[in-house]
């Protein structure tokens, strides 16, 4: 992964009135946010009004007929999906209309049975027994034709509200609410599923303050961009949320162990939201609705509880596919080097197939399709910035209607024949947007020494949240630190990891690594990229370091002989004729050579047999400073003759065959005896890289 340093900001006085610190104006800037009015609407939400409910299309019209509806008692069906954003829409939908005096029954479907969107013959039993008069969607209906075509057969009029793309072909609804509809700068155009419901409430004269709480759990877990009036109905909703008198949502709070008054998004994203999910992934979502709106805490405790349980269950289960699919990766490596992962068993639980694409997406920074069944294939695709999962699906000529979703998430349905053909041609349609050739970064915003992190620090960053897609929380990084502590198997599910790290002038600080109980620990000298909060912990405000990532450090100088000597011949036209040259005038120089270098060159040694010598001709490039530095500590040159050749850089799968050949040889000449400083040199490779070969190897039965 390449990390981006933060560009030069060209001189801007236009925050200044603010009376802002000059680091937080430059975050600012750096996100798009160049005048006095635009940074008060961003930091403070009483400065964004609201934009009208009414510029959504067709909102008008379908809050006249909904008026209409509620007033001669005519019957509604709200008709949701399972996801946290389909449950918190209809919890929305079901308790403002109720509060306006409407006649309203709620249907969510059932994932295992329904799986997405209004399937006939559910909604025609569905007809027949609750004889609505109007149907109103939300967070679903816009790919729904069949469904809505049955409604409308049958006399039923109804209204979409919804967030997803749009297809080719709008479907026969009466009224069609999506903020796709509205240009992309529009202030409404980032809303998900909740977002649309929340404006239709405001749009029907509901009281809205109160509703403000579903809005921003359902926001949050959809991860809707933070822009426009996402971004404020999220910042108000989490005051809302700190203070909700909702007997569900405490209770859920609760047992989760998190103090309502101190919630962030941060909260919702990894104790509310996959508690509500686990209930759609693995069981019926309906009850959700239930809890969201109860005001009968001994039924809002039992309800939570059973979220509680299959919580638990999710996150075993997830653990199983992860590890399923990390299995096959390790069978078929040369997958990895594919545009796409996509992968099937036909035993894998469907509701976890999205939860486990998205780890595997961040893991190896590209798309993730996960299939199951047998016949038609169900998956969930997750993407990366930068790849328009839904887009690259709908370029693989898929039936109409088997596929719906976003820019970086969509389920889909497959015929089990076509699962081969599908995958090159998602290939093609992911190198088509240039996903082939994307290199993963890391944008860093700004450098730090450890001397200047700070609880202040914390809550002066606090104020650009909440943070989330289109608003990621600052990175800062520090360079040329040590390993002081490593405190593995941390947190409850023992999954996490705590690191205690150095710099040269002995400042160290701790930093939490989510999921990194099974990754490699950082050696020697390194970077560390990192967010920082400021947390509450038994009542008590501290400060957090999480692990963003880390990466090999470039070495402090070597403090060498000022008459050291250093030859470039990386340019040399003919190298092999200019390393004779050398050989010839200096028998004595010292060749270094790793890789099949080393076995091909006479003379060559490599970084395991190194001794002192006047003169080092380096042939390889070194795979990193530190086998670099350590090289020229042992040798001690006074001249040093750079080739620079590099060695050849498998893929993937060659690379761990490569390793696995090396290992068996070991086995059988060495009697098993050998280090990973010689197995990196018999590779050309970094010992980090080693260490996870090694581990990759083992983990598949390979060693």
């Amino acid at each position: 992964m390449r990390w981006q340093d933060p560009a030069p900001l060209p001189e801007n006085n236009a925050l200044q009135e603010l009376g802002l610190t000059p680091r937080l104006s430059n975050f600012l800037l750096r996100r798009g946010i160049d005048s006095a009015a635009a940074a008060r609407a961003f930091l403070d939400p009483q400065h964004a009004p609201p934009a009208p409910a009414f510029d959504l299309p067709d909102m008008e019209q379908a809050a006249a007929r909904l008026k209409t509806t509620i007033r001669e008692k005519q019957r509604i069906l709200v008709w949701g999906d399972f996801d946290v954003d389909g449950q918190t829409s209809t919890a929305l939908l079901v308790e403002s209309l109720t509060a306006l005096g409407a006649v309203v029954s709620y249907h969510i479907p059932n994932r295992q049975r329904e799986s997405h969107g209004m399937r006939p013959e559910v909604l025609a039993k569905l007809l027949d027994e609750r004889q609505p008069a109007l149907i109103l969607t939300c967070d679903t209906g816009s790919s729904a034709h069949e469904g809505i075509a049955l409604a409308k057969s049958r006399g039923v009029e109804v209204i979409v509200t919804d967030h997803h793309e749009l297809p080719a072909e709008l479907p026969p609804a009466d009224w069609l609410i999506n903020p796709r509809r509205l240009p992309e700068d529009h202030l409404l155009a980032s809303l998900a599923g909740v977002g649309v419901a929340f404006k239709l409430a405001e749009a029907l004269g509901a009281e809205t303050t109160s509703l403000l709480d579903l809005a921003a759990l359902g926001l949050v877990a959809d991860v809707a961009l933070l822009r426009g009036e996402t971004r404020a109905l999220v910042q108000r909703g989490l005051k809302v949320l700190q203070a909700t008198p909702r007997p569900g949502l405490l209770a859920m709070l609760a047992l989760a162990e998190v103090k309502a008054a101190t919630l962030t998004e941060s909260g919702i994203g990894f104790s509310l939201a996959p508690r509500l999910n686990a209930l759609g992934r693995l069981s019926d979502a309906t009850p959700a609705v239930e809890l969201l709106t109860t005001r009968d805490e001994t039924r809002a405790r039992l309800l939570a509880q059973t979220l509680e349980e299959l919580n638990l269950q999710r996150r075993h289960l997830t653990r199983q596919v992860t590890a399923g699919v990390e299995s096959l990766l390790r069978q078929s490596p040369d997958l990895l080097s594919e545009p796409a992962i996509v992968l099937h068993h036909p035993d894998w639980p469907n509701g976890i197939l999205g939860i486990a694409a998205n780890h595997l997406a961040e893991r190896y920074q590209k798309p993730v399709i996960l299939f199951c069944g047998a016949d038609p294939l169900r998956g969930s695709a997750r993407s990366v910035d930068g790849i328009h999962i839904t887009n690259a699906i709908a370029a693989c000529s898929l039936a109409p209607n088997s596929f719906g979703g976003h820019p970086m998430a969509a389920g889909l349905a497959l015929p089990a024949a076509e699962l081969e053909n599908f995958r090159r041609a998602l290939g093609r349609a992911i190198e088509a947007q240039g996903g082939a050739r994307r290199e993963p970064s890391l944008q860093i915003d700004e450098w730090l020494p450890l001397s200047e992190i700070s609880l202040d620090l914390a809550r002066e960053m606090e104020q650009l949240a909440p943070f989330g897609a289109g608003n990621p929380a600052p990175i800062f990084a520090t360079r040329g630190l040590t390993l002081k502590q490593d405190i593995n198997n941390f947190g409850k599910t023992r999954e996490h990891r705590k690191i205690i790290v150095a710099d040269d002038g002995g400042v160290e600080q701790s930093l939490l690594w989510w999921g990194g109980a099974d990754e490699a620990a950082p050696e020697g000298r390194f970077d560390v990229a990192y967010t920082l909060h400021a947390g509450s912990w038994k009542g008590q405000i501290q400060l957090t370091l999480e692990l963003t990532a880390w990466r090999p450090g470039a070495e402090s100088p070597l403090e060498v002989h000022s008459a050291l000597e250093a030859i470039d011949l990386r340019g040399a036209p003919d190298p092999q004729t200019a390393l004779t040259g050398w050989q010839n005038s200096a028998p004595e120089a010292l060749l270094w050579a790793e890789g099949d270098e080393h076995k091909t060159l006479p003379g060559a040694t490599n970084r395991q047999k190194l001794s002192r010598a006047a003169t080092l001709l380096i042939w390889t490039t070194p795979p990193d400073g530190e086998t670099l530095r350590r090289a020229l500590e042992t040798v001690q040159p006074r001249r040093v003759v750079i080739f620079g050749q590099a060695p050849a850089a498998p893929e993937a799968g060659q690379f761990l065959r490569l390793l696995a050949g090396k290992i068996n040889f070991v086995l059988r000449q060495k009697n098993g005896q050998t280090s990973l400083s010689e197995l990196a040199a018999a590779c050309a490779q970094t010992e980090t890289a080693i260490r996870w070969g090694v581990k990759w190897l083992e983990a598949g039965g390979q060693l």
